[in-house]
């Protein structure tokens, strides 16, 4: 029942993703919050948004290492909307001895290599290695979560304009000139609120299901020999 629930939750989240979010050739959604109208505005990704990458201190020295600063590589991005904790960290000194930047709440992380296009959004200040391009909007004309929402968009853009011969990457200055439609703000807090939400519920079941195969797991163990 909970897995029904789960693959229901997710086609309605598509669904609502293709109603809400102008389409090819259109500059309007089919769906939208009644209180808004107008065309949305086409603009290009660096104008609304700093777009950042990352870096990484020597491994050979150690007080680059250890830190309380969080910095987070591509594989630690996926599973999860929102992080506020990496696997490793490092030092003041580290970071200033490396390209890495200081990235502040509200930040969408997007790998631009070996897996373009994964995202999360920081819920604490961080950093990254040299395998992100990562988006920090600008107050007032870009919404987090309403850039979030529109992952499958950024993903497309990273893989069809990466370049390299030995693994393909997105380049910064590439990710700047991304086109993208976009409401005022107001429009775009109002759809990250609603796919925010939508994403909670999702997460909720998903959590119950795994919990009941646990469940399930341990039952089969202690009702047959």
């Amino acid at each position: 029942l909970h897995q029904r629930k789960l693959d229901l939750l997710k086609q309605l989240k598509q669904g609502f993703l293709q109603q809400m979010f102008p389409q090819k050739g259109e500059t309007v959604p089919k769906m939208r919050f009644t209180t808004f109208g107008g065309d949305w505005e086409q603009r290009k990704l660096g104008e609304i948004a700093d777009i950042i990458g990352g870096g990484t201190p020597s491994t050979s020295v150690a007080e680059f290492w250890n830190g309380n600063i969080d910095w987070y590589s591509p594989v630690e991005i996926g599973d999860k909307n929102y992080i506020n904790g990496s696997q490793k960290k490092i030092t003041e000194i580290g970071l200033q001895k490396s390209s890495a930047h200081i990235l502040p709440i509200g930040t969408i992380l997007f790998t631009s290599r070996a897996g373009i296009g994964n995202t999360a959004i920081l819920a604490k200040e961080g950093c990254t290695n040299q395998g992100f391009q990562s988006i920090v909007p600008h107050q007032g004309f870009l919404d987090s979560y309403f850039i979030f929402s529109r992952t499958h968009e950024l993903k497309y853009y990273g893989e069809i304009n990466g370049a390299g011969s030995t693994f393909v990457e997105v380049s910064g200055k590439q990710m700047r000139k991304m086109p993208i439609l976009v409401p005022n703000i107001e429009e775009q807090q109002k759809i990250g609120v609603f796919f925010q939400q939508l994403d909670e519920t999702i997460n909720l079941h998903q959590q119950k299901l795994i919990l009941l195969k646990q469940l399930k797991k341990s039952f089969l163990q202690k009702m047959f020999i």
